[in-house]
């Protein structure tokens, strides 16, 4: 396989370092990282990750900071990409920008799709009890997350998976270990298994019903709650999850379901006890 051109399209910093390095160990050329600029009025604190700028951005790399969802198609031609990887990216991209690439753009999607498509589906794999996530590289076509599959692979969810912190190396790992076949199948031409028409369900942000915490309820009901509201990066429009502690609102962010040993407090659920490692006040 000849090297590619190729431009990484994410808003994701934690992601762009390992996946460039990844594409370029592979033989290829990243041309470029694409990601969308931040509103410089945007009222909400940066993201977790961190802000991308040009000091924080891998090196050797044109980083491409698009105003606007109609500037991709005109960004993307001047840079003649063979393919075009999306991985963390909010903007629904246009049709006239997913014809640039000669091979398409492909997305990276942490859900068994057509399951759990939409913005938040590692939060809704926690809300639903599920063991492991998914991840799944599709290509993109005109709708959200309905294009045809690639590749797909699992990570076990562990109890001590409390942050993304704990869980984001873990599906880095994996994903970047589905490139290969990702690029196998597309260098042949293979135009992707097409997705389930059963099965599908949209992972939007929580609603207000899901922001309270009931200590009447399972703890590992409760302790997955939590690291869902986790999950949802505080993206929605509703805040969560909110308990009474001790006569006070908190916003509980980190819970355990075994002894930390380090004086946590201790919360007695329905069928046994579950521990606040991290909560601030409301």
């Amino acid at each position: 396989m000849k090297p590619w051109r190729i431009v990484v399209i994410s808003a994701v910093l934690p992601v762009a370092e390992p996946v460039i390095a990844s594409l370029q160990g592979m033989g290829h050329d990243v041309v470029a990282w694409l990601t969308a600029r931040r509103p410089q009025d945007m009222d909400k604190p940066p993201p977790v990750w961190g802000e991308i700028t040009d000091k924080s951005a891998p090196q050797g790399v044109n980083l491409i900071m698009a105003r606007d969802k109609a500037d991709l198609a005109g960004l993307l031609r001047g840079l003649e990409p063979d393919v075009a990887l999306c991985w963390g990216f909010g903007w629904k991209i246009p049709q006239e920008a997913l014809d640039v690439p000669r091979h398409g753009i492909v997305n990276q999607h942490p859900a068994p799709l057509p399951r759990f498509r939409g913005s938040i589906p590692m939060a809704w794999a926690m809300r639903e009890g599920d063991g492991e996530f998914f991840i799944t590289w599709h290509r993109m076509d005109a709708e959200l997350d309905t294009g045809p599959i690639l590749a797909q692979t699992t990570v076990p969810i562990l109890d001590e998976d409390t942050t993304i912190w704990e869980i984001g190396p873990k599906m880095l790992e994996a994903s970047i270990g589905l490139l290969p076949r990702v690029f196998e199948r597309l260098d042949a031409g293979d135009p992707g298994d097409p997705q389930a028409t059963e099965g599908a369900s949209w992972a939007g942000y929580f609603e207000e019903d899901y922001a309270t915490i009931d200590w009447s309820k399972p703890r590992r009901e409760i302790h997955n709650q939590v690291r869902a509201w986790h999950l949802s990066f505080d993206g929605g429009p509703v805040v969560g999850p909110i308990a009474e502690l001790d006569g006070k609102r908190v916003k509980v962010n980190r819970t355990s379901l075994s002894d930390p040993g380090d004086g946590s407090q201790a919360v007695d659920a329905a069928d046994g006890t579950i521990w606040i490692l991290e909560s601030e006040p409301i």
